[in-house]
């Protein structure tokens, strides 16, 4: 079973950084595009960045110019590092990715369990 894993949420100050990865384990074929989702308390779920197989990036308005989305294709892995976060980028954080499994050869869209990132003020 393929399964997304995210990590590196925390606490941390306005101003300050942190830095998400999340990792896809299991039988993996490919995984086409990656994105991080983001769901502020009481709100619904939005989309924060997406990257492309081949490293394109696209963000929302909110978070473009602070925040940078990457992918280690080797390791399965996309990262989100976080700077100069504000309070109104608490939220929680999940992975998302198109992965096909070696077991279907088909492409899934799976996510992870999601990250708290608190930025207090």
């Amino acid at each position: 079973q393929v399964q997304p894993v995210e990590s590196g949420g925390g606490w941390v100050q306005a101003g300050g950084s942190l830095r998400l990865s999340c990792a896809a384990s299991g039988s993996i074929f490919s995984i086409y595009a990656m994105a991080w989702y983001r769901q502020p308390p009481g709100k619904q779920r939005e989309l924060a960045a997406t990257i492309t197989s081949r490293g394109s990036t696209n963000y929302a308005d909110a978070v473009q110019g602070r925040f940078t989305i990457s992918r280690d294709n080797v390791k399965n892995t996309v990262y989100l590092q976080m700077n100069s976060l504000k309070p109104e980028d608490t939220a929680v954080y999940y992975c998302n990715a198109d992965i096909v499994a070696i077991a279907t050869l088909f492409v899934n869209d799976d996510w992870g369990q999601g990250t708290q990132v608190t930025v207090s003020s």
